[in-house]
This record gives structure tokens, sequence and C-alpha cells, in this order.
């Protein structure tokens, strides 16, 4: 199955779940908690305060080596929107993507998700815990805060 066919069929329509693809086209399906999409909500609302051009992306489907990861939250600039605008899933990364940790998630599934949107041409991979911390990587490393957006806040308060 591609993304495509995993998009349109009727089964897979308005599930509870966030769904991705595998490398073999199998879903993947996780679900979340309330938490989980407030932590995404307001994610997404600091960024859209915080800068002023680009598009922000919730639950923005990317391809990747691996299939189709799906971003909880991502941030394109206008350039880089205006590749991806009218695709199914991005064949380029948006140059922000974050994870909301849920749950189900371990650390080698973010490792995973953190290289494969770097190897997509992300600029920054950040994670935002359970607990609302933020951790911030570029494809160096940790970072003490975003460069991108320095004026992030270090955690979000539910």
């Amino acid at each position: 199955m591609n993304w495509q066919e995993a998009c349109e069929h009727p089964d897979l329509k308005n599930l509870p779940f966030k769904i991705e693809l595998n490398e073999y086209g199998k879903i993947l399906m996780t679900p979340v908690k309330v938490s989980h999409s407030a932590f995404q909500g307001e994610i997404e609302f600091i960024l859209r305060t915080l800068l002023k051009t680009g598009k922000t992306l919730p639950e923005c489907a990317i391809v990747t080596s691996k299939g189709t990861r799906v971003a909880d939250v991502a941030w394109a600039s206008d350039g880089c929107f205006s590749v991806i605008k009218n695709e199914t899933e991005c064949s380029i990364c948006p140059e922000i993507c974050i994870e909301v940790i849920s749950s189900s998630n371990t650390k080698k599934e973010m490792d995973e998700k953190k290289h494969l949107y770097f190897e997509q041409g992300a600029k920054e991979f950040w994670i935002c815990k359970n607990n609302g911390v933020m951790v911030f990587f570029d494809t160096e490393g940790v970072l003490e805060k975003s460069i991108m957006v320095s004026e992030f806040p270090k955690k979000i308060t539910l």
C-alpha cells in the first residue's frame, strides 16, 4: 500500500489513530491521548505566533527511505511549502519536524524518525516530552534551544 491509497481507502477514514506506513507498505497505527493533541495544538499556535512566514503543518506526512512517517507538527518555509503544498505526502521535509511523545513511543523510534527527517532535509527535529519539556536537535545533535525559532519556550504548559 502507498500513502495515496491509504489516504483514499474508505476503511481508514476517520480512524481515532494516527497512521503511518513502514518501508514495506504496512500500516502502523498509534493511539493518542487528549494531552498529546493539546501539546500539538499549543506547539502549532506558538510557532504561528513567533514565525510570521511559512506554514505550520499538523499531522504532516513525509515520504522517507523507510516509508511514510507523520510528524505531529511541522513548519515549512514559504519556499518549501510552495514545493509540497499540492502533494499527498511531502517529497521534501519541512525545515522543522516535531514529535510529541506518546506512551507507545520508544527512544529507538524517535531516533529513527530524527534520522529519517534529517535525511529528507529537515533542519531541526524537536521532541515534546509528556511533561511538556522540549528537546531540540539539529544534524549535529542536541541544542540548548532552537536555532530557527530561538524564542520557542523550553517547556509547554497545558
